[in-house]
């Protein structure tokens, strides 16, 4: 098998057959320019070994990954320290575990409201009723973007997500106008509302980026688009997926529904167990600095090492029964987050966003069964999803 089979949109609604056959060994392609990884032993040692680098740019593939232009070139998403130390430093005071936690009534408000829209009805969209409308809400009024945006963000992140893919699987000319076209709305708009902030601040999370000081540096004008871009779409769609994967997983395994119903205290082992199981985010990369040799494959300076993240997280030499959904699982030490000093720096609030949205599902909806004919998934194969999520219930 090649990785070719990855990228067969065929396979999306179950990638892991071949993830299963992928994690074997390692293996080169492109004349050795992109290395493949997906044991758990391997990637987690990249991923946390500083000598690797995530400035795609300098790879040997270049910009023919499509990687390296999804977002502002200021985004610490594809940064090396010092310079991605110096922004992350500037950008994490807006995730600590205490202002996170302040979030939560607002969150189980939404919640409440996405949820309450549909009682009565049995039936709702997961997709479009509660797992996109939620973080979006939230990730926008933290950035301070007005909810008459909110549906405009939605549609330019649909397309700045497809251009997370590596170019090579973005055959359509059209696919690739529109990612283009939502990279310069992104662009345009923020531009626009950080010259507001500038002369207008208010109580949210770019007034501050705007102000925000690290040793006596500020972001530049490029490094606030480069960190709002990231934010919105990082706090956007990797969270929708969790929580849409999760209710999949969820109704698919209806023991571990029922034990979550029946003790709600398990939601924060089954969000962990989501993000083994069926990662939102399937594959990130590392820049190999120095040539080596990894497993029987000589690698040269500065290839690209693709880590198979959803590979990882199945893996048998690191999880008993990987294939098995158990909520109750630990340990539980997957990827879905990275490692290293590029751990996601948003994972407390993706967490504290899926425990309440999944909690709410189990203990809210009566009887709830999966439509299987209707469920879809985006084409992405960064980013897993589904497109659409149609769940009945009693009620």
């Amino acid at each position: 098998m090649t990785i070719a089979a990855l990228f067969d949109p065929a396979v999306r609604p179950d990638p892991y057959p071949v993830y299963a056959q992928l994690r074997a060994e390692p293996f080169a392609v492109m004349d050795g320019a992109l290395v493949v990884i997906g044991d758990h032993q391997r990637c987690t040692a990249i991923l946390r070994d500083p000598a690797m680098s995530s400035e795609r740019r300098r790879s040997l593939l270049g910009s023919n990954m499509g990687e390296p232009d999804e977002l502002p070139p200021t985004s610490f998403l594809s940064l090396d320290p010092p310079d991605h130390t110096r922004l992350r430093k500037l950008v994490v005071k807006a995730f600590t575990p205490r202002v996170v936690s302040a979030l939560r009534p607002r969150i189980e408000a939404i919640v409440d409201e996405q949820l309450g829209a549909v009682a009565g009805t049995g039936e709702i969209d997961i997709v479009s009723g509660l797992a996109y409308p939620l973080p979006v809400r939230i990730i926008c009024e933290l950035l301070g973007v007005p909810e008459a945006d909110h549906e405009l963000f939605s549609e330019f992140s649909r397309w700045l997500v497809r251009g997370l893919d590596p170019s090579l699987t973005i055959t359509e000319t059209a696919d690739a106008q529109r990612i283009e076209q939502a990279r310069t709305g992104f662009r345009d708009y923020f531009t626009d509302l950080i010259a507001r902030r500038r002369t207008d601040p208010r109580d949210d999370l770019l007034t501050s980026l705007i102000r925000a000081e690290q040793d006596g540096d500020k972001l530049t004008h490029e490094e606030l688009l480069g960190t709002c871009t990231l934010l919105l779409v990082a706090g956007h769609e990797t969270t929708a997926n969790l929580i849409a994967n999760g209710v999949i997983a969820l109704l698919r395994h209806p023991d571990q529904l029922a034990a979550l119903r029946a003790d709600p205290s398990l939601v924060d082992g089954a969000v962990e167990e989501v993000l083994r199981f069926d990662p939102p985010v399937q594959l990130t990369t590392r820049i190999i600095r120095e040539a080596a040799r990894i497993g029987d494959v000589d690698v040269p300076a500065d290839a690209v090492l693709l880590l198979l993240i959803a590979a990882a997280n199945r893996d048998p030499a690191a999880f008993d029964e990987p294939d098995r959904f158990d909520i109750r699982r630990t340990p539980n030490h997957h990827l879905a987050f990275a490692a290293g000093a590029h751990f996601c720096l948003g994972s407390g609030l993706a967490r504290l966003e899926a425990s309440i949205a999944l909690s709410a599902f189990a203990t809210r909806l009566r009887d709830p069964e999966l439509d299987e004919a209707s469920l879809t998934y985006r084409p992405h194969v960064n980013l897993r999803g589904p497109d659409h999520l149609r769940v009945t219930f009693n009620g």
